[in-house]
């Protein structure tokens, strides 16, 4: 990789780490409990267009989620789910964009819930959560995230253009 895509490749993983990070403060209220829809999970689907999104989701995550006071477990192991998500979102870009969203969706609804349960102490069924936390991710990674999609499409070539052949 050049030195110039290198530059790019950081830049634009910062911007979706803050982005990140930006939303789920914003909208804290909606963004921590056993009922969760995190409207920067929407931003999983970036990793269709860019392997930046990768690190910047991952690095964002963890931000947020030190800023909104979680557990040392939540900010463990709710990044991870939210680094396995956009790992197969990548890993699915050249599939149909509609699968997109299914990586961080899987991951986030499986993982949440034992966070909630062990690490929050939540008294409610996993299975429970697991439906409640995957709720918000559909909502979230599945329709936000898709229309973010769809709104990018026509311009990836332009915003991700140095990081998009990866």
């Amino acid at each position: 990789m050049k030195k110039s895509n290198k530059v790019t490749f950081l830049t634009q993983a910062a911007v979706i780490a803050a982005i990140y990070v930006v939303l789920t403060i914003i909208f804290a209220p909606f963004s921590f409990g056993e009922v969760q829809v995190r409207i920067s999970e929407a931003l999983t689907v970036l990793p269709f267009f860019t392997p930046a999104a990768i690190p910047g989701l991952f690095v964002g995550c963890i931000i947020a989620n030190l800023f909104g006071g979680a557990i040392p477990a939540d900010i463990i192991f709710g990044s991870i789910a939210t680094l396995l998500g956009a790992l197969g979102t990548y890993a699915l870009r050249k599939k149909s964009r509609f699968l997109a969203p299914l990586p961080p969706i899987i991951a986030n609804t499986l993982i949440v819930p034992f966070v909630l349960y062990y690490g929050y102490g939540v008294n409610l069924p996993i299975p429970f959560m697991m439906l409640t936390v995957g709720i918000g991710e559909v909502l979230s990674c599945g329709v936000i995230g898709l229309v973010l999609q769809s709104a990018l499409k026509n311009y990836s070539h332009v915003i991700f253009r140095d990081t998009a052949k990866a």
